[in-house]
């Protein structure tokens, strides 16, 4: 049986914050052009397989900020989570099964309207 834990909420909100996050950057990475600077598309099949790329346009100055911007939050969010104060009460195998639950815990469910 695997154990609970008792996450605060600010820990949990910090974990549920940095998966949005990552899943917002992926997106926005997968819409982006490949290459951030302009460059010319190729064609390679001296390798094992083909690779081909179309040309890239780069990315404009506004996607490279929102990129960086993402990804500054992303770090604060990791280092939040990983040296909060409730690891220092955890060590070893428990931490890891810790972590593994903390990366899973569920959303807490919306209050009900009625």
């Amino acid at each position: 049986m695997a154990a609970t834990y008792d996450f605060p909420s600010d820990l949990l909100a910090g974990q549920e914050e940095l998966h949005q996050v990552r899943a917002e950057l992926l997106a926005l990475l997968k819409r982006l052009p490949w290459s951030v600077d302009p460059l010319d598309g190729f064609s390679d099949d001296h390798g094992w397989r083909k690779r081909e790329r179309p040309a890239s346009p780069g990315w404009t100055p506004d996607e490279q900020a929102e990129v960086e911007k993402l990804r500054q939050r992303e770090r604060e969010l990791a280092v939040f989570v990983t040296c909060h104060r409730y690891w220092k009460d955890v060590s070893g195998p428990d931490k890891v099964d810790a972590r593994m639950n903390l990366k899973r815990a569920p959303e807490e469910p919306a209050p009900d309207p009625k």
